[in-house]
Formats: C-alpha cells, sequence, structure tokens
C-alpha cells in the first residue's frame, strides 16, 4: 500500500470501531456527549472516504479533459473537508449552547471516562501521523485530514472534561468545553478553506520562491537575464512561465540546451510541477 494512502484506511477503521463502541456504551448509559461524539467519528469516515478519492484522481495521469494533470482535484476535496469541520463546529457549538440551557444530569462511570479517553488518545496519535505524512508528501488532503484528527481530539477532551466535570458535581462543564472547542474548530477549518481557495483560483507564490526561480535560471551557463516570471498554483504545485535572455552569438541548439537547463533546475524544486520556457535574443528579441 502505497504510503499517503496508509493514514486514511487506519483513520477510517479506527473511526468505524471506535463510533460503534461510543455509541454502545452512550447508549447503554444515555449519554448525550457520547452518542454525539461517536456519531462523529462516523462523520470522519465519510470524509476519509472523500479524501482517498480525492487522492486516487489528484494522482491521474494527464489526459485529454485535463492536459495538465488532475491536481486541482485534491484542493477541491481539501476545500470540501474544510467545510465540512465548520459543519462540526456549528453542530458541537450548538449542542454545548442547548446543554447549557436545557440542563440535565446523567451519572458518569469509569468506562465512559475510558472509552473517551481511549478516543482521545487515538485520534491525537493519528493526527500526528497524518501530519507527519502529509507534510512528507506535501499532500493537503492528508493535512486538512489530520486537522480533522486533532478536532476529533479535541471534542473527546472536551467530553473528557464534561463528563469528569459532570461527576464531580458541576452541570455545565461538557457545555463550556464544547464551546471552545467549537471555535477552535471554526479558526482552523477557515485557515484550510481558505488556503485551499488559493491553490484553487490560481495564486502566485511567496516572493522568496520566485527569486528561488529567478536565481536557478541566472545560475545557467549563457543565460544573461530572466524577465515576464509568472508563477500560479495549479493544484498544490505551481506551474512557471519565465523569458530568458541568451547572448545573440549563440547557436539555435546552444540556445535551446540552455533552455532545457533551465527548465530542468526549476522543475527540481518540490514545489514545482512544471516550468515554460521562452528563449529571448539579448538586444533583439523581447
Amino acid at each position: 500500500m502505497e504510503e499517503v494512502y496508509r493514514p486514511i484506511w487506519v483513520n477510517i477503521i479506527g473511526n468505524v470501531l471506535l463510533s460503534l463502541l461510543k455509541l454502545a456504551v452512550g447508549f447503554m448509559y444515555s449519554s448525550i456527549a457520547l452518542i454525539s461524539d461517536g456519531v462523529h467519528s462516523l462523520s470522519d469516515v465519510v470524509t476519509s472516504v472523500i479524501g482517498y478519492a480525492g487522492i486516487r484522481i489528484s494522482s491521474k495521469p494527464p489526459d485529454r479533459s485535463h492536459p495538465f494533470g488532475h491536481s486541482r482535484f485534491e484542493p477541491l476535496v481539501a476545500f470540501l473537508i474544510g467545510e465540512a469541520l465548520i459543519i462540526v463546529a456549528y453542530e458541537i457549538g450548538r449542542d454545548a449552547v442547548y446543554r447549557i440551557v436545557a440542563g440535565g444530569a446523567i451519572e458518569v462511570n469509569s468506562l465512559m471516562l475510558g472509552v473517551t479517553l481511549l478516543s482521545l488518545l487515538f485520534k491525537e496519535a493519528m493526527f500526528r501521523y497524518s501530519i507527519h505524512v502529509g507534510r512528507k508528501l506535501d499532500s493537503q488532503i492528508l493535512i486538512a485530514d489530520a486537522y480533522h484528527h486533532r478536532s476529533d481530539a479535541l471534542s473527546s477532551l472536551a467530553v473528557l472534561i464534561g463528563l469528569g466535570a459532570q461527576r464531580l458535581g458541576f452541570e455545565y462543564g461538557d457545555a463550556l468545553a464544547g464551546l471552545v472547542v467549537a471555535l477552535f474548530l471554526v479558526k482552523v477549518s477557515l485557515e484550510i478553506v481558505l488556503e485551499n481557495v488559493g491553490y484553487l483560483t490560481g495564486k502566485a507564490p511567496p516572493f522568496e520562491v520566485c527569486e528561488e526561480i529567478k536565481n536557478r535560471a541566472l545560475g545557467v551557463p549563457n543565460v544573461l537575464g530572466v524577465h515576464d516570471l509568472r508563477a500560479h498554483y495549479v493544484g498544490s504545485r505551481l506551474h512557471v512561465e519565465l523569458h530568458i535572455e541568451v547572448p545573440p552569438e549563440l547557436s539555435l541548439k546552444e540556445a535551446h540546451d540552455a533552455s532545457e537547463e533551465v527548465k530542468r533546475r526549476i522543475e527540481e524544486m518540490p514545489e514545482v510541477e512544471r516550468a515554460f520556457v521562452h528563449v529571448d535574443i539579448k538586444g533583439v528579441t523581447e
């Protein structure tokens, strides 16, 4: 199995088992917190399946309908995961407010606390694993899914604090913790959404990346200048266009070789997918 798929499959299997366990214990002891957390884990299975499909589609080679590849599908799916996080944040905040208004008390036991702690530890471990693999492979889907794991860990933490506080007699502990989690989720989800909107709309890379592209081109023998440098994201990878200036006495083959070397050096950058180089003769063409 390819490395990029492992976190997703571990997440799917783990969330199915966790959700069944939390739902069983929640219904057994009439715990709204555990039932909602179980449903939350089931929703993660859906987003992970979407993430898996997004990676499969984005890794497809170019074809007639998508001549520059399918890389935009990855930030599209990551954007949808960010939207799902906003919905989750709303649901957690709504439930928290409802608990504060409606009140209600349950009897908390060690099994309920143990299941919640197990969920917390598993989701935090999955966050660290997914964020590591996502950054290593520069996968926006895995990074977005990793923050979904973190939101789940915080959700379980809120449930754990709430159940613990309820056991100690503080009726609104879980609701207040839930509101804190909801606010954190809104922040994380907006960051994911805004970042991937940039990838989908062809935003330019940072200034430092453009300077490195320019310096790599100028480092090629016979390249006297660089102008009309443009770069934009196609998905999470860059497409670069630039003009290089070469001496007028160069042969056609030498000018071609210089442009190919510029192209090779730029495409060696991990964030660059393709480079398009146009050759100008110094003082003759522009």
